[in-house]
């Protein structure tokens, strides 16, 4: 099934984006991990919808209620199952679409997938309500990666094509990526904010949207976690990154820049630094080498396309009559959902962080 992933974490989210709840079962997670719960509903609300005018009008408290898994303020090794209650829905929104499949959207495709039998309000199991669960497993991830002294964390790099200060991919720190993750927007550059938030009401206004791109960062990582040709990190980290529904392009350090590179350019000379652990004067390959992390930070963008949902008239199949029809898509919609995707990008990078981690170094350790 799509919905669960894995080896040795596994990872099943469940529900619809308009139905009773959503959730997640996190299996193989470790036991004694405290559970931070001031934290965990931190992350939540770094994701939650109506927020500010830059996000979809539609609020839920996105409060997680913990079925199992956790007893005494402690992880217990046991499947922990969270459920998130859907109380903000409008469905009679979608109720014109089921015949007009709305552009850049998974209706078409879902229909044809599940013969019809799909769920199709609010975008159903597609809907970008579904990262509600992946932000609370991500989160518990975190919790375990910063016992082993790891961090992540991201920020805005580009929203309509205006530019963040980039990370130093050679010195990130755990610091700094703390720090963004306490802002509402987590940008380097307050200047770039401004104009990135003046572009987004620019296309609010024009009844459109904006999409833009998600820099983020793990420090503390020890070298040798994943494996070379079939399952190496770049692969393991896309394979989630890619099932967040707005995601549509992965790059690893210098990514699509390495094809305008020299060797000489592109290669990360190695060193000891002072406490004699292997470092690299550079970062090109975002801390990977062979599918295998090499000490550095591992570094990757995420491409985030528009919010396809837009209020603007489009022309799309009316797939009863056979003909081209005008559509207007009613409902709350994001005018840019990326200014809510960096928890989103934060928590796919921890879950397969943390299962490459149990790997590499079991559950002892």
């Amino acid at each position: 099934m799509g919905s669960t992933w894995g080896n040795a974490l596994k990872i099943s989210i469940f529900g619809e984006s308009h139905g009773a709840g959503i959730g997640v079962v996190l299996d193989g997670f470790p036991s004694g991990i405290d559970y931070d719960e001031a934290f965990v509903l931190r992350e939540m609300e770094r994701r939650a919808p109506g927020r500010n005018k830059q996000s979809t009008a539609r609020k839920e408290s996105d409060l997680p209620q913990i079925l199992s898994g956790i007893y005494n303020g402690k992880t217990t090794g046991t499947p922990i199952c969270a459920v998130i209650g859907n109380t903000n829905t409008r469905s009679q929104d979608y109720q014109a679409l089921l015949a007009q499949p709305r552009p850049g959207h998974a209706d078409y495709t879902g229909s044809v997938r599940f013969h019809g039998f799909n769920d199709p309000r609010g975008g159903g199991h597609f809907s970008g309500r579904l990262t509600a669960p992946l932000v609370f497993a991500g989160a518990l991830c975190k919790l375990y990666l910063k016992q082993k002294g790891i961090t992540v964390g991201a920020h805005i790099q580009s929203i309509a094509q205006i530019q963040d200060t980039a990370f130093d991919d050679v010195a990130v720190s755990a610091e700094e990526l703390d720090a963004l993750r306490m802002q509402e927007y987590p940008v380097i550059n307050p200047r770039a904010l401004t104009a990135m938030l003046a572009a987004i009401e620019d296309a609010r206004n024009d009844c459109d949207s904006v999409g833009g791109v998600i820099e983020c960062a793990a420090v503390g990582l020890p070298a040798g976690l994943g494996s070379p040709m079939m399952d190496t990190v770049e692969s393991r980290l896309s394979s989630i990154l890619f099932a967040v529904p707005a995601v549509k392009g992965v790059e690893f350090g210098v990514g699509f820049g390495f094809a305008e590179y020299r060797g000489s350019h592109a290669n990360d000379p190695m060193y000891l630094d002072e406490n004699g652990q292997v470092r690299s004067e550079t970062n090109n390959n975002g801390g990977v080498l062979g599918g295998i992390t090499s000490g550095m930070p591992v570094l990757f963008r995420a491409a985030i396309k528009p919010t396809p949902s837009i209020a603007k008239r489009q022309n799309t199949l009316n797939v009863t009559t056979g003909k081209v029809e005008p559509l207007e898509i009613h409902g709350r919609h994001d005018p840019c959902i990326v200014t809510r995707a960096a928890p989103v990008i934060e928590a796919a990078a921890a879950v397969a962080l943390a299962d490459l981690y149990l790997e590499g170094h079991g559950y002892a350790e």
